[in-house]
């Protein structure tokens, strides 16, 4: 077996779970110049030519993991005893004892032709799709093409967006002369080989200063890319006006540079900057092709994310424009409310809340959510609460008043699905669409609350003695099925009790039972009895066991008041 693997053509080195090399053969050795016994007991970042440190991270990962990786590009510099460059197709596969625990790392490496590398990038950028663009946030997308592409392309690379793309709003195809200014871009994305990137002028988030006569600047107003294989500090007469960026330059030893517009749509998003310090071979052709086609790829999740941003800002605008500013509970009770809205991952749902007066001091209290996400919840959210209030102007008792909500409702549905159909969208826009409700009347004159749910959880109710309950309440449909009458049942709330109505974001958590949820809210209820209703509100809040819900949470609290005049 010996014989077999040391005059074989394939390179072979193989590094124990410590990353010590404990074997390599001599064809390794002719391939990048480097004997046995000089990568003997070394890491690979000290026993290897070329990427060294990119292979070390692939080995790393590989031992921890357990996924083999194959085909990766090792390219072997000239200075290691060859003419030109040389490139390689490189395996990785991690080694197990008889019980399947990681032993080491072997890395198999042949000689390829450079054509053959062709297929090898599709399998690059075939990783990059799983890899980038895994959430919509822009910021966190353009991280990541920064992460994958070091040190697989550069030694240092940083991602900057255009301001529009990251608020969400519509970026240009390239920059015009005319328009006689720089627009602002914003670091979105950096990474290198050297831990904190300390060579960024920038960090995330801040506005990044893009010189007017820069190779920067001749990539953003012609939307191609640049290559230039050797940059030179002391000669590039572009940085005399950027003097911080050339003492970077030197003092990291960037001796080549790559930028790539990251376009999408027809509309360019931003830039990429790949540049080369460790790795002494110059970007070339090859390295532009495979840079290319990462930041495409990048660049369609980053508009994806970017139209998400701009849909969820909108559908936010429009829900806050539809919700109450303040709500007032009159002489018969004491009210506060809070929402907070989904996580930007999950988008703005379509939760509402109300506190509508009623003749003779009464005080009727709605919480709402229509089910989806995005602008249509949203804009059928301000409909459903439009139709409530109007029915509400009737003074129906609750159960009533759902009954004939659920009939607007059912016909809301269908206008929806009738105007979408008219417009070409083909199938109803909403087949599925429904909504749950509690509405709910409060009487100071006799302190009977009475609450009809369609769908809804249940309210909880901290009475004047300390304890926290959940009523048992007739439970409705939710609204949209339109099957059944709904009922409604009566809660005495004394002086001083505090009934609290939320949305179903509060008390359900994918990784938590509901009633884990409801008893969060039990809890806080009880222990900020003495507390401002304002005060309560957040406490209960901030039981949640995220900053980042995955649907919508609203809470409406209501203390009720000593006997009022009646109007």
């Amino acid at each position: 077996m010996r014989s077999l693997l040391n005059h074989s053509t394939l390179g072979i080195a193989v590094w124990d779970s410590d990353l010590r090399c404990v074997w390599s053969n001599e064809a390794l050795a002719g391939y990048d110049g480097i004997s046995p016994d000089r990568r003997l007991g070394r890491p690979p970042r000290e026993g290897l030519a070329g990427d060294a440190v990119g292979v070390e991270a692939v080995v790393r990962r590989v031992l921890a993991t357990g996924s083999g990786v194959t085909g990766r590009e090792y390219r072997v510099p000239a200075a290691a005893g060859r003419r030109r460059d040389h490139t390689f197709s490189a395996s990785y596969l991690r080694l197990e004892d008889a019980e399947g625990l990681p032993v080491g790392v072997c890395m198999l490496v042949l000689v390829v032709s450079e054509r053959r590398f062709t297929g090898d990038r599709l399998a690059v950028v075939s990783e990059a799709g799983a890899r980038i663009g895994t959430t919509l946030d822009v910021m966190r997308t353009a991280q990541e093409l920064a992460d994958f592409t070091v040190p697989l392309i550069a030694d240092y690379v940083t991602v900057d967006l255009t301001e529009a793309v990251r608020l969400g709003e519509e970026p240009f195809e390239r920059l015009e002369p005319s328009r006689g200014r720089v627009p602002t871009f914003r670091r979105a994305g950096k990474a290198s080989i050297h831990t904190g990137t300390p060579e960024s002028l920038w960090e995330n988030g801040e506005v990044v200063y893009v010189p007017e006569t820069s190779p920067f600047m001749e990539v953003l107003s012609t939307g191609r890319p640049l290559l230039q294989p050797s940059l030179d500090a002391c000669h590039d007469s572009w940085l005399e006006s950027d003097p911080a960026r050339a003492e970077k330059i030197r003092e990291y030893g960037m001796h080549s540079l790559l930028i790539v517009p990251a376009h999408a749509r027809g509309v360019l998003l931003g830039v990429a900057v790949f540049v080369r310090t460790r790795n002494p071979a110059p970007f070339d052709e090859s390295d532009q092709l495979l840079a290319e086609e990462l930041v495409s790829r990048a660049a369609l999740s980053l508009d994806n994310a970017r139209r998400y941003t701009r849909e969820r800002t909108a559908a936010l605008a429009l829900q806050h424009s539809l919700l109450p500013r303040r709500v007032h509970g009159g002489q018969a009770m004491e009210v506060a409310a809070r929402y907070l809205p989904a996580d930007a991952e999950y988008s703005v749902g379509g939760d509402f809340f109300d506190v509508i007066g009623l003749p003779r001091d009464r005080l009727a209290l709605v919480v709402g959510d229509v089910v989806g996400h995005g602008i249509n919840a949203a804009a059928t959210m301000g409909r459903l609460r439009t139709a409530i209030r109007t029915l509400a102007d009737l003074d129906l008792p609750p159960a009533h008043l759902l009954n004939r909500l659920d009939q607007t409702f059912i016909r809301l549905v269908e206008d929806e699905a009738e105007d979408a159909n008219m417009d070409g969208a083909g199938a109803p826009a909403h087949p599925s669409m429904g909504a749950t409700c509690a509405y709910a009347v409060y009487d100071p004159a006799t302190h009977a609350c009475t609450v009809a749910l369609a769908g809804h959880p249940p309210p909880a109710v901290h009475h004047p003695g300390g304890d926290v309950t959940f009523p048992e309440l007739p439970h409705g449909v939710q609204l949209g099925v339109g099957l059944l009458p709904y009922e409604s049942g009566e809660i005495e709330l004394p002086e001083g009790s505090v009934i609290a109505f939320y949305t179903d974001g509060l008390v359900e958590d994918r990784h938590q039972d509901i009633d884990v949820g409801m008893a969060r809210v039990s809890e806080a209820l009880a222990q900020g009895a003495s507390s401002s209703l304002e005060e309560l509100c957040a406490a209960v809040i901030g039981t949640l066991p995220t900053k980042a819900p995955a649907d919508d949470v609203t809470l409406l609290l209501a203390r009720s008041l000593g006997d009022g005049p009646v109007r």
